[in-house]
């Protein structure tokens, strides 16, 4: 259907992305990830090393998570890691939460705030991707062999084909003035 088409127009114009390091969410992770390493790197920082480790490591998985779920064949597989990444932007958070108000450490609360910031950025981006992929009719590099190519290929064509009987039908034919017409025409948005 000619709607159908305007969705597979609509991702046709999406960025395309050929590395992981290319993607904002990534990027906004790398920038977490660093700015964790510099609050934990300021000596005499008064928080557990298990503390430290936790951060760190829920931190790092982000970026992580991420690169590997985009490195993946499948769209289940990368929702798997994304969901993943974005309990882990939640971890660090939570870890701010927790510390934000002890008295010794006042004087990072700016810092603590910056990566509380960061990591609900990065949720929301997760959130964002993850719903533009759950509506998406792609599935994934491993699904586009054979058949399927062929299927969607097919899919396209035909709505190629309505799309132009469409815009090519004379004002006396009875779907003339169709709302599906009048979409394929321009004169009316879907």
């Amino acid at each position: 259907m000619f709607f159908a088409q305007s969705y597979h127009q609509s991702l046709i114009n999406m960025p395309k992305y050929t590395k992981f390091e290319e993607l904002p969410v990534w990027q906004e992770a790398s920038r977490l990830y660093n700015r964790v390493l510099d609050l934990l790197e300021i000596s005499g920082l008064p928080l557990s090393a298990g503390f430290r480790n936790q951060l760190d490591r829920a931190a790092l998985s982000i970026s992580n998570n991420v690169a590997e779920g985009f490195e993946r064949f499948t769209n289940n597989e990368l929702l798997s890691f994304l969901a993943i990444a974005r309990g882990s932007a939640g971890e660090v958070r939570s870890m701010v939460a927790v510390v934000r108000n002890r008295p010794k450490l006042k004087t990072h609360l700016p810092h603590l705030m910056e990566i509380r910031e960061l990591a609900e950025s990065c949720a929301r981006q997760i959130t964002a991707w993850t719903g533009s992929l759950e509506d998406s009719p792609v599935q994934g590099k491993r699904h586009l062999d054979g058949p399927e190519r062929r299927r969607r290929e097919s899919a396209q064509k035909a709505d190629q084909y309505r799309l132009n009987f469409l815009r090519n039908l004379k004002p006396t034919h009875p779907l003339y003035n169709s709302t599906e017409a009048r979409i394929a025409r321009g004169e009316e948005q879907p």
